[in-house]
């Protein structure tokens, strides 16, 4: 069995300038994977999200933004000022070890402050960079800022999320910032396997804008081939019936009955007539959407939802509960996918975080096991691995 628990970036240097979210969390994606990731952030007050709260947790003198501790695991930080001499001699010292930089400045900042993308690379040809901006870097609106919420609105997602047309929402966690952050570590990493061939590095781009329109999936080509316009229309699949959340004796369930054989499934196990007017086919039940659902609920009005979950099981049809977050936290089946990780932090002590969600394994002669990373830094305190950096920059450069 070799050892490969560092995982598979173990000995890869990002260079995370990011603040916020985008950013951030493309740097602990890469940091999860073994990667080295220093923070770099700015003097006195750091990343913009350790003063976003409440909630705050630990003592009254050194709260700590639980919102922080979401995206900068597995990273070490350092204060620096780029606007001066000390703080642009450690940023060259790191740039010129670095395997990565990550950064979601407003277009020109990196410009103006000398660190452009050809300046970037001139220094370091095999330099990847990451830029994450609000709207593209080019365009007739490139230089404008990008907040998630604003792009879930402009990127159309709002449009298709909520109870109707006119109640659009926005979706419960900043998918635009965490989708650029995903789509920007695949990009780093496709980046970093092509520079294994050409020994060169180069830029990778990303936006909350395109991030969002890249998880379109059907709904965009509804439109660009079909020629709809979708709108939101609640907890009911707009392709697929029976599809979404149903109303039952104590509550609610969740079923998908995604084909007319588990169509035909359900109906036996409820004793309804699969082939009634109107709901035979999955098209006929979208099209008779309001009827199907009425005939579904209908048939869960006397059962509660945990009898009928049973049933749903018992019966192949893919059933689940919604789920509240302190209940998904304490699932066994979360616990079985090592999706939480306990981390000792400097300030609170022993906490335990969301994890990864990825899973490595290796094969050999004596079957298959694990090589995901299992050891974890906690978020870092700010400026709180700036001496051991300095020395390591030292000591490099000696």
């Amino acid at each position: 069995m070799s050892d490969r628990s560092g995982g598979p970036l173990d000995g890869v240097l990002v260079i995370d300038l990011s603040r916020a979210l985008a950013g951030p969390h493309a740097g602990m994606m890469l940091g999860d994977l073994g990667a080295r990731v220093i923070k770099v952030e700015s003097p006195v007050t750091g990343d913009d999200t350790r003063s976003w709260g409440p909630p705050f947790v630990g003592p009254e003198g050194d709260p700590q933004a639980t919102y922080f501790l979401s995206c900068n695991r597995n990273k070490e930080s350092i204060a620096l000022d780029l606007k001066s001499a000390d703080g642009r001699a450690v940023l060259d010292g790191l740039l010129d070890r670095a395997d990565v930089v990550v950064e979601n400045f407003r277009t020109g900042v990196m410009d103006r402050l000398g660190y452009s993308t050809t300046a970037l690379l001139e220094r370091n040809p095999r330099l990847v960079v990451l830029s994450i901006t609000g709207f593209g870097h080019d365009g007739p609106e490139g230089g404008r800022a990008g907040y998630d919420q604003i792009a879930q609105g402009e990127a159309g997602l709002m449009s298709l999320t909520g109870s109707g047309p006119d109640d659009v929402q926005r979706v419960g966690v900043p998918i635009a910032d965490l989708l650029s952050g995903m789509y920007g570590a695949s990009g780093v990493l496709a980046a970093l396997l092509e520079r294994e061939r050409t020994g060169r590095g180069q830029v990778v781009r990303t936006s909350l804008l395109a991030a969002t329109i890249g998880v379109h999936a059907f709904q965009g080509t509804r439109q660009t081939v079909a020629g709809e316009v979708p709108q939101a229309q609640g907890n009911h699949h707009p392709s697929i019936a029976p599809y979404g959340l149903f109303r039952t004796r104590d509550g609610a369930v969740q079923i998908s009955v995604a084909n007319d054989s588990l169509w035909r499934r359900f109906c036996a196990a409820f004793g309804l007539d699969p082939d009634a007017e109107g709901l035979a086919t999955n098209a006929e039940r979208v099209s008779n959407r309001e009827r199907t659902i009425a005939v579904v609920e209908a048939a869960f009005a006397e059962r509660s939802s945990a009898d009928l979950l049973v049933d749903l099981t018992a019966s192949g049809i893919p059933a689940g509960r919604v789920r509240t977050l302190d209940e998904v936290y304490a699932w066994d089946q979360v616990a079985s996918q090592k999706l939480l990780i306990d981390v000792k932090h400097p300030v609170l002590g022993d906490i335990r975080l969301p994890g990864m969600p990825l899973r490595f394994f290796d094969v050999d002669e004596a079957g298959e096991y694990e090589t995901t990373r299992t050891t974890h830094l906690s978020p870092p305190l700010l400026d709180g691995d700036g001496a051991a950096i300095r020395s390591w920059l030292g000591e490099k450069a000696a």
